[in-house]
Parts: C-alpha cells; sequence; structure tokens
C-alpha cells in the first residue's frame, strides 16, 4: 500500500511538468504580417507543438508588459515555457535560451527583420548580419552573432 502510494504521488508530482512541455507557443503579431507566419512554422517543426498566433494591433502593449525593451522591437513577440521572443530569434539560440535559463533573462530579441534570419530568408539576396540580445533584470547583452 505504502509502495503504491508513493507511485500515485510520483506521477501526480510529474503531470504538471509534462503538461507545461507540451505548451503551445503564443505569438502575437503585428496585423497580417507575412514574414511572421514563415517564422511561426519554422518554431512549430523545431519544437514539435502547436501555435497560436494573435494579429495585436496594440502589440507595443504586449511587449511592454513582457519587458521587451523598444528600441529591439521587430514585428512579432513570442512566449515560450515563459521567456519572451521578439522578432526573427534563430530557433537554436531560443533552445540554448530555454535550456540554460540564465540568471536575469527573461528573452531574447532581434531588432527589426534582418534579412535571412529565420522566416526573413529571400532567395537570391544576402543575409545580413545580426545579433540576439539577451534582456532581463540582468540588463542586456549580445547572446550570440549571425552572419557577417
Amino acid at each position: 500500500m505504502k509502495f503504491t502510494h508513493l507511485v500515485t504521488v510520483a506521477i501526480a508530482g510529474m503531470i504538471p511538468i509534462a503538461a507545461g512541455a507540451a505548451d503551445p507557443v503564443l505569438m502575437h503579431r503585428d496585423p497580417g504580417c507575412p514574414c511572421c507566419e514563415k517564422w511561426v512554422e519554422q518554431v512549430k517543426a523545431q519544437f514539435g507543438r502547436t501555435a497560436r498566433v494573435v494579429d495585436d494591433a496594440k502589440r507595443p502593449a504586449f511587449m511592454k508588459a513582457r519587458g521587451v525593451p523598444a528600441d529591439l522591437a521587430s514585428c512579432h513577440t513570442a512566449v515560450i515555457d515563459g521567456m519572451t521572443f521578439e522578432g526573427h530569434v534563430p530557433i537554436a539560440d531560443m533552445k540554448r535560451a530555454l535550456a540554460m535559463r540564465p540568471k536575469g533573462v527573461s528573452g531574447l530579441a532581434v531588432a527589426g527583420m534582418p534579412m535571412g534570419s529565420p522566416g526573413m530568408e529571400m532567395p537570391g539576396m544576402k543575409a545580413q548580419p545580426y545579433d540576439v540580445v539577451a534582456f532581463g533584470p540582468a540588463g542586456r547583452r549580445v547572446f550570440a552573432r549571425h552572419g557577417g
């Protein structure tokens, strides 16, 4: 009887963790932005999750509530497992940040819409160099550099 109780408690304790791992991606985007669709399709494929896409004419308020610095704005703001990802952040960088959970970092951002970043790939167009910036209570720092 004791063992059965322990197994039940252990299984019950695992349910929230398993449920949390499958949470959908939430993405607020500038209404109708087509590159956001390309980015979220890549995220869904790489994370194996569904996504809820919200056309949000008041996205700057959502960004502010998530702590995204205004000068790092792009065309969409996503939330995955509690972390915020602004703009065309590469999936590998998101996965690394989610695995590391760096202290004082609440998210990553790619300012603007650099050509060649995920969702901004255009045949025949040269990729632009860009930085992925970590931001949060600890301030900001370059998390990764791409291109160039």
